[in-house]
This record gives structure tokens, sequence and C-alpha cells, in this order.
């Protein structure tokens, strides 16, 4: 049940309670997040296509029906790559190719 305050107007406001928390091993992992664990695991440098492969064949993550998680996945990666720079998780080491820092 929502709690309730009385806001500056007059009226009453609903507030949120607090809910139970929320069990970190039942979330799903990131796209991103999988791709590191296997850049991590595989100690190669790997192109997009073989991470997506890779990525679902060891239950990580899998394309939610999008038609192409490569391109995401590459545009994800090269992303990450530009804003964070040194303190990224990957690094491009050919065309189309990346590896774990």
């Amino acid at each position: 049940m929502a709690a309730s305050k009385i806001h500056q107007n007059g009226k009453l406001k609903k507030t949120r309670t607090k809910s139970a928390k929320v069990d970190t091993k039942s979330k799903k992992m990131s796209a991103l997040d999988a791709a590191a664990k296997v850049l991590a695991e595989t100690g190669q440098p790997m192109s997009c296509q073989e991470l997506i492969e890779a990525m679902a064949q060891k239950g990580y993550w899998s394309s939610p029906g999008g038609k192409t998680p490569a391109s995401t996945l590459y545009s994800g990666i090269q992303k990450e790559i530009s804003t964070k720079g040194k303190e990224s998780r990957f690094l491009k080491t050919d065309r189309g190719r990346f590896a774990r820092t």
C-alpha cells in the first residue's frame, strides 16, 4: 500500500513504499557485460558475430529477437570505448575485432 503525505498545496500526495530488494543473481546480464565476460574467458580477440554466438552457447545472453544483434553489440562496444577511453573494458585490436583490457 502506498503511504500518503500532505503536499504544500494541501492535497494528499501518494508516496511509494520501499519494496523488497531484487535478487541480483536473477537479473539478466547485458550484452556488453556478457561480451566482456566471454572475452575475458577466451583471452583472444573476437568479432561481434563470434561474440554473439559464444554468448548464446554459454547462456550468458541471447538476442531478444533483434535482426542485427552483432551490429548492436558493435555499436555498444564502440560507444564504451569512445566515452570511457582508457577506462573501457574493451580494446579494438583490428578491424571489427575486440579484446578485453
